[in-house]
């Protein structure tokens, strides 16, 4: 959400600054609408304002003996009640309307943010690990999957399409990362564990930014709740409404969810295999943090992601995403990019973004800075640490051996019961 007060000061500081993620120039029109409310609302309040100082004079008028004068502010505060109503209606609206308006916005992204219509715009930011040479050729998981334990065609029969049904040792695989990924963040990294709501009201989805424009990536209940397309959701929304106090920041979180998505807007991307599901798990990070310390605040929160990559020596590279590219409520998004040998490829596993006050005024959560009566509003940060299908598809692919099995990597062991490699049924 933005702040209307700032459009008013600088349109054209606004407009250049939406260009760049290719919106049409809309400051002025917003500008009139928030006009045309204040005049209906300045009417309305002198109208409020004069129906009160009639009514009081009319018991001075009649105290008075002054009948006429009476009967006639009578009819003149009978008239202003008549009036009344339809100017508090017509002000709703407007208030509704440039709320609507302002809400299908995206945040404005960050001076350093490169400029660029898509991911091909995408700057390089740096790498770690040297992808691994092998003297076979390398398999995709969804090629080697199956004789593990990565069972596409139970999932497709019980549920359709991007569902999958994982077994044995591939699933205590899968388990193992989640946890590996959930202690890494509590013990290492200083996020606190929760666990949150996996169904949530409209403001929750609305906090977030996924509400009005992304409707039709989530699943919605009959009961009028929505899935979570990521624990972001539930966590962010967990200070909505607050005013917390800057001894309480920064405020720190993960929570290991399943994560629910329609897919609508990757409408044949990424069909086979484990990549794009419409439900996976993913250990999710947030942090609550005062204005001035989100910039360092995002780098750690990349800097934790990218932890889990190092540990499982998974090569990555690591990526700030252009204007055109990044989500609609991020400012600045860094995103993380495995090795996959499989596909000869780099494929997002984490990103990672600072949302600045975006979220916060749409959550109305604030927080008094030392030494101040007023309140500010908050900055969010959100990143995964990782998308725990993801990063299996990139533990089979790299770790893969000769004969089919896959490698457990070192990290993971603690966690396997005694399992060090899964072997290709026979």
């Amino acid at each position: 959400m933005h702040d209307i007060r700032l459009i008013r000061d600088d349109p054209e500081a606004f407009d250049a600054a939406l260009a760049r993620r290719g919106v049409k120039p809309i400051a002025a029109a917003l500008v009139t609408l928030d006009e045309e409310k204040r005049s209906v609302l300045t009417r309305m309040q002198e109208a409020q304002s004069r129906r009160n100082e009639a009514s009081k004079a009319i018991g001075k008028a009649m105290g008075q003996g002054d009948t006429d004068t009476a009967e006639a502010l009578k009819a003149e505060v009978a008239e202003l009640k008549q009036k009344l109503p339809a100017l508090e209606e017509e002000e709703r609206e407007l208030s509704a309307k440039l709320q609507d308006e302002l809400a299908r916005l995206p945040n404005l992204p960050l001076p350093d943010v490169p400029d660029g219509a898509d991911e091909n715009a995408n700057v390089e930011v740096a790498t770690w690990g040297t992808p691994r040479e092998f003297a076979f050729e390398a398999q995709e998981h969804a090629d080697l999957g199956p004789a593990l334990g990565l069972d596409f065609e139970t999932g497709a029969m019980i549920s359709g399409a991007r569902f999958t049904f994982l077994r044995g040792p591939m699933a205590r695989l899968h388990r193992a990362l989640a946890q590996f990924m959930l202690d890494h963040q509590t013990g290492e990294n200083g996020y606190v564990e929760c666990a949150p709501p996996l169904l949530v009201r409209d403001e929750a989805v609305f906090g977030t930014g996924q509400l009005p424009k992304f409707a039709d990536d989530l699943f919605r209940t009959t009961d009028g709740r929505w899935l979570i397309p990521t624990a972001e959701v539930s966590l962010t929304n967990a200070v909505r409404e607050q005013i917390l106090t800057l001894g309480e920041l920064p405020i720190r979180m993960t929570a290991l969810t399943p994560c629910f998505r329609s897919e609508a807007g990757a409408a044949g991307k990424d069909t086979r295999g484990f990549i794009r599901q419409h439900q996976f798990e993913k250990v999710e990070l947030v942090a609550i943090c005062a204005p001035e310390d989100s910039p360092g605040e995002h780098e750690r929160m990349v800097a934790a992601a990218e932890s889990i990559l190092q540990a499982l020596e998974l090569p990555y590279r690591k990526m700030l995403l252009c204007t055109g590219d990044m989500g609609a409520g991020a400012r600045k998004t860094f995103d993380l990019e495995v090795w996959l040998p499989g596909q000869s490829a780099y494929r997002e596993i984490s990103s990672i973004s600072n949302c600045g006050d975006w979220q916060a005024r749409r959550m109305n959560t604030r927080y008094r800075p030392a030494d101040s009566k007023k309140t500010e509003f908050v900055h969010t940060l959100n990143g995964s640490g990782l998308a725990v299908g993801r990063t299996l598809v990139a533990v089979l692919e790299n770790f893969q051996q000769e004969d089919g099995s896959v490698e457990v990597p070192a990290a993971l062991l603690p966690y396997m019961g005694g399992v060090t490699r899964l072997e290709p049924a026979s």
